[in-house]
């Protein structure tokens, strides 16, 4: 691969003859940057050559004299860093904000996204749109519905319940499901909370056999050292893992058996609410330590990472959303959707939740406790949900991560590499590095000396493209 960069080098630089310096034909250089590598840090005054997509040549700026005739950008004193992941959105939750996402995102340093859940042909536009367009378009990779068992939760029966899952009623029918969704060409699976046993390990079977990954929410009929032992890579929101770490983890199994057989035929989504409700907060409160490192060890020895979205559990318990500095965040939204998120924000009561407090310290506490034991986290939030603003959710969820106890670039690393690790695209992927795709934001600020300055962003390279913050803001007006 060494080989190939310098041939590919010595190919593309001419040296000129009256020894004005070095020139790079077709590219350009972002030159004397800071350098925050999410494996090795921080490198100062650098320069990072770029030729069609990728970075070609990275060194040391007082290394190489350059020719006047070289495109050249100067950015003495900002901070280079790869482009962002948020690791957990839904297109398809509000599908008349879908259209405005991508542009929220890439405004944002947004340049790739994992979407958790959506019905397939929805989705899956987005992803092309992405592969036709990857200079103007964040990336997209997708698992396409929820794959959900016989009484699937989002079956959209309301605008609350869109049309996110598939249900199965049997073993034959995920399968086939499932094999059609692969055959569809998704980037990984989602396992949903109203499978059975049998049909959540068929499902692990059919994703490991085809190379990928399976995430999703724990099953309610199952408990989470059963899940992760079974082929779980990893788990959204920590969802449901409190109830294998309670006293009463035994007890609160066998009483989902009973509520799981559904006798008076209720709606998945009430019988799932039904469940948290009894469940969720007897478990918080009555934690067993034992049992939480039995879990965290099995998790560990299984690589079986966590995209905990912190701010949506924050952001509720707390409500965020009812600071009026919130509402001047939403000008960035389209104007329909900035006056129903306000109508909807403003019937919600101010008075604080003492249980979604409790669920919110003990969320980041576990996260605090999983990071010191060796899981691997990526950062998602589930924008729209919760209303998360696509793009800057990700800045917030950072912002979370750690305050939860991630170092500044274990946070960044969660956010670039450790979701390119997560698609098995690390060595293209994610790091500031000779060969490597440039997708990169340049920074204001040091985002290792407060993390909240990854949102100053001065200019954003999308698959070798530039765009500075002028073209950037204009995203924000585009679909207005």
């Amino acid at each position: 691969m060494k080989k190939i960069i310098l041939i590919f080098i010595l190919l593309t630089i001419f040296i000129s003859c009256k020894n004005d310096g070095l020139i790079y034909e077709n590219s350009f250089i972002i030159e004397n940057v800071n350098l925050i590598d999410p494996i090795h840090g921080l490198k100062k005054n650098m320069s990072v050559v770029i030729n069609g997509n990728k970075m070609i040549k990275i060194y040391k700026t007082d290394s190489i004299k350059l020719s006047s005739k070289n495109k050249i950008y100067r950015f003495a004193g900002k901070y280079l860093i790869p482009g962002l992941w948020d690791s957990h959105v839904h297109f398809s939750y509000e599908r008349d904000l879908s259209k405005a996402m991508p542009n929220l995102f890439l405004a944002h340093g947004i340049t790739s996204v994992r979407d958790t859940g959506g019905e397939f042909d929805f989705v899956n536009k987005f992803k092309q749109d992405a592969i036709q367009d990857p200079k103007t378009k964040t990336r997209v990779m997708i698992a396409g519905p929820l794959i959900d068992g016989k009484f699937n939760v989002y079956d959209g029966s309301s605008k609350a319940l869109p049309l996110l899952s598939i249900k199965n009623s049997n073993l034959e029918q995920l399968e086939k499901n499932a094999l059609h969704l692969i055959e569809s060409q998704v980037d990984f699976l989602k396992a949903y909370e109203m499978l059975s046993p049998e049909q959540f390990k068929l499902l692990a079977e059919i994703a490991k056999k085809n190379n990928l990954k399976l995430t999703g929410h724990v099953p309610l009929s199952m408990n989470v050292i059963e899940a992760s032992n079974m082929g779980l890579n990893s788990i959204e929101h920590l969802r449901n893992i409190e109830l294998s770490m309670t006293n009463e983890s035994d007890k609160l199994f066998q009483e989902r058996q009973d509520i799981l057989k559904n006798k008076s035929k209720i709606k998945g989504s009430a019988l799932r609410s039904m469940l948290h409700k009894k469940q969720r907060m007897r478990s918080i409160y009555d934690l067993d330590s034992s049992k939480i490192k039995r879990v965290v060890e099995v998790l560990v020895k299984n690589d079986t990472w966590q995209i905990p979205t912190i701010r949506l559990v924050s952001s509720k318990a707390y409500k965020i959303y009812k600071d009026p500095e919130y509402t001047t965040l939403l000008e960035v939204l389209p104007l329909d959707k900035k006056k129903e998120w306000i109508q909807k924000i403003n019937l919600i009561s101010s008075a604080p939740d003492k249980e979604i407090i409790d669920y919110a310290k003990w969320a980041s506490n576990m996260v605090n406790f999983m990071q010191k034991k060796g899981i691997s986290f990526m950062a998602g939030t589930d924008t729209p949900i919760g209303f998360l603003i696509p793009g800057l959710s990700l800045h917030q969820e950072l912002e979370d991560l750690h305050n939860s106890g991630l170092s500044t670039l274990e946070t960044i690393q969660a956010a670039t590499i450790n979701p390119a690790k997560y698609f098995n695209i690390q060595d293209s992927l994610g790091r500031i590095k000779s060969g490597f795709i440039a997708d990169l934001l340049v920074l204001d600020r040091n985002p290792l000396e407060d993390i909240s300055n990854t949102k100053s962003i001065f200019a954003i390279i999308k698959d070798g493209h530039y765009m500075n913050r002028a073209h950037l803001d204009s995203l924000l007006s585009h679909y207005k």
